[in-house]
């Protein structure tokens, strides 16, 4: 137990050192954590032979990683990036294929070894690509978008190449390896249920266990979920999502699948979920540690020994497939008209060899389709070749874009999805109003509700609404917080929504925030925690009730609403003097602050002052009515009557 403590603590050690460094530099994460694994690996060997069954478990952050990148997509947003996903990312595959093929049969490899070759530096690293996105907002740009098309399209595609690498297999390796690979699966933990199967019965299985999947998380997920939800827990909704991750994942190992592919198609399923954002924001930690520590294996599972005995031809091959993609690739935005600097980034970003290629590296080793030499130096290819990917960024920041933005050649303004969005921080009755108001102009909103059954019966009345805790960082950065123009707020709990405030307000100083108070206390906490216009949640019902009482005693109409309109102004006029006195007083219980007290009495006074003189002046106004009808009366009394000596009181 100690031993798993102690490389645990240097794992992260390493981690914790490297990485903030790394960033303090400018070389970003990615690049923090492969020196990391480099240091602690081939440098001072304090991790040694672990290192390859830690990085099967690391794999599992890929995993995680592609099932949300489904729950980011939907068949609509797959439908319409069909000409890029399968135009783009289909070409890319296919000529960077059949260049490494024609390169691998010029250096004297036979055809199917060339061929397995050409298919596995084809992928590249979507770990990498798009942790590096994230970190520098590129996820939006022309270049980022075209290249998440071209990594969804392989990472699709690992599939049939899992399926044709077996066909290519070398008749002369599988005569020497029958004997070991008996005895590797005598004595591997893996789990297969589909070896002894025939070709026919394996593929109907194939299309069974998907449709089910795909019908199970239609029609089973949401009843899951609502359940778990409601018990409040947070930590049960974690560990339901990881149940779902993982149960999908061995499902996908026991037919024989990649993980990768179910847990995608998963996400897939739960994209136009209402707990789309909570999964996300569960499972995002947990990604983004194993990611991490897959970075680190990749850094201490470089052989210094395999790559000094043939340094020149790691080195050589390495450069090559760089070079060889990154030609493809900018070939490919000629053809797309992909311009300006996206050409750059999409070419670059996409010319490293990927996470995969270790898969299909030992995949094609156990069934005879490359030697075991060959297969250890081309790992090396693939980890070197992904060691380079943060460098290519950084040339790419420092040299390609500066150069662009000089000859005012900028990248294109980023597409924004929901422009002037919108979020809605609770779906109460509250913030239904404010919901329909803005949709009725035309205004895109992101709801989020903590309450599984106020969602639901927002989606029963067509109001997209998702779940999850709209208090929690990682949740608003998922629901878009970054581009939003708007956060309303009008969730319960008084405390959250003042920490709410306070946090979108140092951190997004962009973003308005309109905010539900529920009484003067929590409009002043609502206030001081920097929320730029705070509405007590009764206020205006109240007045308009008071203003209603006023006309069923006996006020006239006219009268009732000056009255109204007088309490209005006063109270906004005295709110900031209130305010100030309260925010001054650093006690506890600022309402019961003498200086407050008076202040607040003081102002009551004036307000009944202020009342009484608005209805003596509307008493003036009435008795200068009166006259003005009297004379006017008068006057055409006068004028139809002959004159006589009785008085004028009498005549009326």
């Amino acid at each position: 137990m100690t031993a798993y403590f102690l490389q645990a603590f240097i794992y992260l050690c390493a981690a914790v050192i490297a990485v903030p460094l790394a960033k303090r530099l400018g070389l970003g994460s990615v690049l923090g954590y492969l020196a990391a694994g480099v240091v602690i690996g081939p440098l001072t060997g304090l991790v040694g032979q672990e290192t390859v069954t830690i990085q099967h478990f690391a794999e599992f952050g890929v995993v995680m990683m592609l099932f949300l990148v489904g729950l980011e997509l939907n068949p609509k947003s797959l439908w319409d990036m069909r000409h890029r996903l399968i135009g783009l990312g289909g070409l890319q595959l296919g000529l960077t294929t059949a260049a490494i093929t024609a390169i691998g049969v010029y250096l004297d490899q036979a055809f199917t070894v060339a061929l397995s070759i050409g298919l596995i530096f084809s992928l590249s690293s979507t770990a990498i690509v798009l942790q590096t996105f994230n970190e520098k907002g590129l996820s939006r740009s022309e270049g980022g978008r075209t290249a998440f098309s071209v990594l969804l399209f392989q990472d699709i595609a690992v599939i049939p190449i899992l399926a044709l690498l077996p066909l290519l297999a070398l008749p002369e390796l599988v005569a020497q390896a029958q004997l070991a690979a008996a005895e590797a699966a005598a004595h591997s933990s893996d789990w297969n249920l589909m070896a002894e199967l025939p070709g026919w019965a394996y593929t109907i299985i194939i299309i069974l266990t998907i449709a089910g999947l795909v019908t199970a998380g239609h029609f089973l997920s949401r009843p899951l979920f609502r359940y778990v939800a409601e018990t409040g827990l947070r930590e049960i909704f974690t560990a339901t999502a990881l149940m779902l991750v993982i149960g999908i994942a061995a499902l996908m190992n026991l037919i024989g699948l990649s993980p990768a592919l179910g847990t995608f198609l998963a996400g897939l399923v739960l994209a136009n979920s209402e707990f789309r954002h909570e999964l996300e924001s569960n499972i995002e930690p947990f990604k983004g540690l194993l990611l991490g520590l897959f970075f680190i294996t990749v850094g201490a599972g470089i052989d210094f020994g395999v790559l000094w005995q043939d340094l020149g031809a790691v080195i050589g091959l390495t450069l090559g497939v760089i070079l060889i993609k990154a030609l493809v690739l900018l070939a490919l935005t000629l053809v797309f008209r992909i311009r300006y600097s996206d050409r750059w980034l999409f070419s670059l970003s996409l010319a490293q060899a990927g996470e995969f290629g270790f898969v299909l590296l030992n995949y094609s080793q156990q069934n005879h389709v490359l030697p075991q030499e060959l297969s250890q130096m081309l790992a090396l290819v693939v980890t070197l070749s992904m060691f380079l990917t943060p460098a290519l960024f950084i040339f790419f920041d420092r040299v390609i874009l500066p150069r662009y933005q000089s000859r005012g050649q900028q990248r294109q303004a980023d597409t924004i999805e929901e422009p002037g969005s919108v979020i809605i921080a609770g779906i109460g009755r509250f913030g239904q109003i404010v919901n329909r108001l803005l949709t009725a102009n035309n205004i895109n909103t992101v709801i989020l509700d903590h309450q599984p059954s106020q969602i639901e019966l927002m989606r029963q009345i067509r109001v997209k609404s998702y779940f999850g805790d709209a208090t929690r960082p990682d949740l608003l950065h998922l629901a878009g917080i970054e581009q939003a123009r708007l956060l309303v707020i009008a969730i319960d709990d008084q405390e959250r929504a003042v920490e709410l405030v306070d946090y979108v307000h140092r951190h997004y100083p962009s973003v308005k925030i309109l905010a539900r108070a529920w009484d003067r206390g929590h409009l002043y906490s609502l206030q001081a925690a920097g929320a730029d216009i705070v509405i007590s949640e009764t206020f205006l019902s109240a007045v308009q009730m008071g203003t209603e009482a006023l006309k069923v005693m006996g006020m006239p109409a006219p009268k009732a609403d000056l009255m109204r309109d007088a309490f209005v102004r006063m109270e906004q006029q005295s709110k900031e003097q209130l305010y100030q006195t309260w925010k001054a007083d650093a006690d506890d219980n600022r309402f019961n602050n003498i200086h407050y007290r008076d202040l607040f009495l003081q102002l009551e006074d004036a307000m009944k002052q202020a009342m009484e003189e608005e209805r003596a002046h509307y008493r003036g106004k009435e008795e200068m009515s009166a006259v003005t009808s009297d004379s006017d009366h008068n006057a055409q009394a006068s004028e139809s009557q002959p004159h006589s000596d009785v008085p004028p009181e009498l005549n009326r």
